[in-house]
């Protein structure tokens, strides 16, 4: 099992998942700024442009963790990113979350970036398990990780206040296993 030091550039159809840096700052701040986007996230307020430069400059510089810009391959334009964290080595898992702003949406980029990060997770670093959350009000992203071998776990009751609110979140995970059953099938 290695760490998430090296910072790989992954390519698909559809999309270049790359490292993520503050050059991306513009592009994942309009993402962020799209109301759909901040709601199907649970993001509540902003964390100023300072403090998510300064974020997006260090990301390279994380072992423990992997940040990556999604490219439209068919624009050149980052529309959003696709993470591991919470990485836990003794037990080989990880988070994933992924965002995709108004400008990747509805084309099938989320579905190929989640197929890439979780192969490279799974293939190359090693992982087990790789998890995730997702709000019961985003159904299209349940539907992607599903693509992706992802399995529905249980559900975190009102999880989330939401403009006065509960919403539940979903509990996923993909295993090594689910996800070469999915490899074979693709």
């Amino acid at each position: 099992m290695t760490d998430f030091a090296e910072k790989p550039t992954l390519t698909g159809e559809l999309v270049v998942l790359r490292p993520l840096d503050e050059g991306d700052y513009e592009a994942m701040a309009a993402a962020m700024a799209d109301p759909d986007v901040a709601r199907l996230t649970g993001s509540h307020g902003e964390i100023g442009e300072e403090r998510a430069r300064e974020w997006m400059r260090t990301r390279k510089d994380q072992t423990d963790r992997l940040d990556l810009a999604i490219v439209d391959r068919a624009s050149g334009v980052v529309v959003g990113e696709a993470v591991l964290n919470d990485w836990d080595p003794d037990n080989q898992c990880c988070n994933f979350r992924i965002l995709i702003g108004p400008a990747g949406q509805g084309r099938g980029l989320g579905t190929e970036a989640t197929r890439l990060i979780v192969g490279y997770g799974i293939e190359e670093i090693g992982l087990h398990r790789i998890s995730l959350g997702v709000y019961a009000f985003n159904p299209r992203a349940q539907r992607a990780y599903e693509k992706a071998g992802f399995v529905v776990e249980g559900r975190l009751r009102d999880s989330l206040l939401w403009e006065g609110e509960w919403v539940d979140e979903i509990v996923m995970s993909v295993l090594a296993s689910d996800w070469k059953a999915v490899r074979s099938t693709a």
